[in-house]
Parts: C-alpha cells; sequence; structure tokens
C-alpha cells in the first residue's frame, strides 16, 4: 500500500500523472522553522516526520510505503511558506519581485525495511512586478495555501521567464527525484 502523506491537491494530481495509486492521509505537525535552521534541513525534517506520523499509525506495516513532502521557497535567505493572508502574500510577492529564487522540496520515504530523505532545489526568476500585478494576482486568491505565495502551474505562470532545475519541484514534488526513490523500495 503507497500513502501520499499530504493534503495538497497539486501533489495528488502529480503522481496521478504519472501513474501511480495511492491513498492520502494527512500529518498534523509542528511546521515552526527550528532557530537558525536551513530551508534545505527544514523541509527534509517536515517531509520525515510527515512520512512517519503517518506510518506509525499504521499496524500492518510490512507492505506500507508512505511518501511525506514538503516545499519552500527561499529568496534572500528567508524561507517563505504560505501566506497567512493577503497582506502577507503581498508582502512575499514584493520580496521575490525582480529576483531569483529557489523553491526547495523536501521528499521522504517511509517503509517497514527503510527510510530515504532528499530535497530537490530549483531557481526560479521573477519579472519585476507592478503593484498593480501584486494586487490582482492576489485578489485572485491563487497566493493562498501556496509556498511562497505564487503557483507556476496558474496565473503566475506570466511572472517566470525561466527556471533551472526541475519543473514539478516548483510545483510541488520532483517526480523524477521520487519515482528514482520508489524504485528502491519497491
Amino acid at each position: 500500500m503507497f500513502v501520499l502523506a499530504s493534503a495538497s491537491p497539486r501533489r495528488r494530481e502529480l503522481l496521478t500523472q504519472i501513474g501511480l495509486t495511492f491513498d492520502v492521509e494527512t500529518a498534523d505537525i509542528d511546521e515552526t522553522p527550528q532557530l537558525g535552521e536551513d530551508a534545505i534541513v527544514y523541509v527534509k525534517r517536515l517531509a520525515e516526520h510527515k512520512a512517519a506520523a503517518v506510518f506509525a499509525r499504521h499496524s500492518n506495516q510490512s507492505r506500507l510505503i508512505v511518501l511525506g513532502a514538503d516545499t519552500t521557497v527561499l529568496c534572500e535567505g528567508r524561507i517563505l511558506g504560505k501566506p497567512f493572508d493577503d497582506a502577507d502574500a503581498v508582502r512575499m510577492l514584493r520580496l521575490l519581485s525582480g529576483k531569483k529564487h529557489q523553491v526547495i522540496t523536501g521528499v521522504a520515504l517511509v517503509s517497514a525495511t527503510s527510510r530515504q530523505v532528499a530535497a530537490e532545489v530549483t531557481d526560479v526568476e521573477v519579472i519585476a512586478l507592478s503593484e498593480r500585478q501584486i494586487a490582482d494576482y492576489v485578489a485572485s486568491g491563487e497566493p493562498m495555501g501556496k509556498a511562497g505565495a505564487y503557483a507556476i502551474q496558474g496565473r503566475a505562470a506570466r511572472f517566470i521567464p525561466r527556471i533551472e532545475g526541475c519543473y514539478f519541484n516548483v510545483v510541488g514534488l520532483p517526480l523524477a527525484r521520487v519515482s528514482a526513490m520508489l524504485e528502491t523500495v519497491r
């Protein structure tokens, strides 16, 4: 049995896109970054804690594989999670405007015989955004629930002229890396 330990509809869509069958269970963990914690260490820790929490709920673990994931945005040394409200989304978009940043996704696979944790980093360039563009985008509601307050697969696509690395990582799950990890567990 394969379980995705995430409530993200984007992660569900991506796993379905590559033909995987899975159940979804969420894990309620504290997602607060620890003082001085590096962004890569942060997302890897959260991904592993989510996967381990869901794995621990099951009594028959012999055939269980749980995938945990967490995505964050790193800009000028600041970790940007999901915006709390519209004002926070505006703050994040202003910070990203006209700059390159990194999207970092931690992934963890937990099974009875294995525990694998990795991170994928993608560089993303954002055009210089006008206050009008930011206001209109925030008013669309799309930034809410998205790390860094944008969705590359949505309306924000027009703000991103280039990326270096895995596109699917920016959406929320580095599919090639996850697939390679799964091959070693099955």
